[in-house]
């Protein structure tokens, strides 16, 4: 067979071993996910060789959408770190012929401690089948390997049925974007749903602030000290009442220098986008982008009495990696 003819058949046969799993989300896979949704301590994800592998992956997925979980090793846990298991906890085994000697070895002593058992199996009589509280069916009928031998779709179907539960898990849990970011604060996706305009704005001392009675010299001059381009414009109660851009001024002075004397109120925008500053940074990002007829590079940030708090500029985002 060829390479590619082979590669082709090895999808189909996955494929095929995931579509089948369907039709064991059944009563007791739902009592399963049940059982992991009232526990009050940790699913302990446990297996050996290539079910180890995805066993692992299985337990940060958990962990990552809300679920308290970790690994433990079979053959670790019988020398010593079954000491991590609690009578409160929910373990996980998974092996696919329901025979793996050190997960069935340590079986008995999990179900003295008192910890339920859920058995990611295929062989419901097996040993693992048949010690179990609770039984998930990922049995295939063959696998993509020549020889029948090296877990394929076998691994792939657990791993499947280990992203069901726990994208099960998060739907009830009713566990948002915010959640996850908050489990993920180190990467771009916690950033972007974690970071708050307030996070990036320059505020303060550094916030541009002109009155509209002002020049478009000393607009300038505010613009050039706080090295941002633009400065929000406030009437003589200080609440906000447009902006004004370097950019305004540069073409203004390409047609007459005298602008440079024209009254701020008469030459900026009326009605700039502006953002609150609980918005999030991302959303900040979203508003600049999507301006018409071209994109903007700052944003005044305006609290609910329309003053303006601060601004935001585009490589403030980018600087933070909200992208």
């Amino acid at each position: 067979m060829k390479i590619r003819e082979k590669a082709i058949e090895t999808l189909d046969i996955e494929a095929e071993a995931v579509l089948k799993l369907k039709d064991r989300i059944d009563d007791e896979f739902i009592a399963a996910v049940q059982c992991i949704l009232d526990c009050q301590a940790r699913v302990i994800v446990t297996g050996m060789g290539k079910s180890g592998h995805v066993g692992r992956k299985i337990a940060a997925t958990l962990a990552s959408t809300g679920t308290p979980a970790f690994f433990m090793h079979p053959a670790e846990a019988f020398h010593g770190d079954l000491g991590m298991v609690t009578e409160r906890d929910v373990v996980i085994a998974i092996s696919n012929s329901g025979e793996s000697s050190e997960v069935v070895n340590i079986l008995p002593i999990i179900s003295r401690i008192g910890a339920t058992i859920i058995a990611m199996c295929g062989r419901r009589d097996s040993q693992l089948g048949k010690a179990c509280d609770y039984f998930v069916d990922i049995g295939v009928e063959r696998e993509a390997c020549p020889l029948g031998l090296a877990p394929t779709a076998s691994t792939t179907a657990t791993l499947a049925m280990g992203d069901a539960m726990a994208m099960a898990l998060m739907s009830v849990r009713h566990f948002t974007s915010q959640d996850f970011a908050l489990y993920h604060p180190g990467g771009a996706l916690g950033r972007r749903l974690l970071l708050k305009v307030a996070d990036v704005m320059h505020s303060g001392e550094e916030n541009p602030i002109v009155s509209q009675d002002k020049t478009a010299k000393d607009a300038l001059f505010i613009m050039t000290d706080k090295g941002l381009g633009a400065a929000s414009v406030v009437d003589d109660n200080g609440k906000f009442v447009g902006l004004i851009t370097d950019g305004i001024i540069r073409r203004a002075l390409a047609k007459d220098y005298k602008f440079l004397d024209e009254s701020v109120k008469n030459i900026m925008f009326e009605q700039p986008l502006t953002i609150a500053q609980d918005e999030l940074a991302a959303a900040a990002l979203s508003v600049m982008e999507k301006h018409k007829p071209r994109p903007v590079t700052v944003l005044p940030v305006i609290d609910a009495e329309n003053t303006p708090v601060g601004i935001v500029h585009l490589t403030d985002l980018l600087r933070q990696g909200v992208v």
